[in-house]
Parts: structure tokens; sequence; C-alpha cells
């Protein structure tokens, strides 16, 4: 059985795909842009697209009834690996141990001209 799930705090989906899909005991969180809902504006810089991502996450695994903290698997686009340094220390503010599996590449554009997108797979129940 798949359930979507669309929180009306994070931005719609900038294309045909679902904000997530809860399926089992996972939820899939679409790759979230640092779109602020509020203004519907990117932020600027990578620190505060990076933050405005974890937000939208977080928002959605909220109306999901799920913590961000149960991430098994993150992935990281962003749009210069030079960037890798100051994402990965913001990152580590959201996660604990045990951390999610997790993959972080370098793309040549991004939706919208963002500088970072941030997907998810999170477990219903901490199951590590």
């Amino acid at each position: 059985m798949r359930k979507v799930i669309n929180s009306e705090k994070a931005p719609a989906a900038v294309g045909p795909f679902s904000q997530a899909i809860e399926t089992n005991d996972l939820v899939f969180i679409s790759g979230q842009l640092p779109i602020d809902k509020i203004d519907g504006q990117m932020k600027v810089g990578i620190e505060q697209q990076t933050i405005m991502c974890f937000k939208n996450l977080e928002f959605i695994c909220e109306e999901a009834g799920v913590k961000l903290t149960n991430a098994v698997k993150v992935t990281v686009l962003l749009h210069d690996i030079a960037d890798f340094t100051q994402v990965n220390e913001i990152y580590a503010t959201y996660f604990e141990k045990p951390f999610p599996a997790r993959v972080a590449y370098q793309v040549a554009n991004l939706p919208l001209g963002a500088l970072i997108e941030i997907d998810a797979i999170i477990a219903k129940e901490s199951e590590c």
C-alpha cells in the first residue's frame, strides 16, 4: 500500500511527482529544494540553502508522523562539491549516531538554479 504525503508547510513539487510516498515501514521523500514556502523565494548562499532544505524535509517528516533523525538514507546533490565541508557541518547538526547512509554528488545543474537539493528515506520506527 502506498500513501501520498503532502505538507502544506513545504513547497509544492516542481514537477509530476509527490513530496513523499509512504510504503510499508518507509517514507521516501523527494529531493527538497531550498525554497521557503512562506515567501516562495529560494534562500541565498549554501548555508541558508542547506538549512532550508532540511527544514522542508522536517516539514514533510512531521506530516508523515516520522522524525528526520530516523533517516536510513540521504542523498545530497551539490552544484559545487567545494561546498561539501560547509554542508557536512550543517548536516551533522540534524543527525546523531547511528548516522544514516549517505551519498553526496556534484551535479551540473539543479532545478531553479539551486545550489543544493536533499532527499531522504525515513524509517517509520528507529530500527538501529
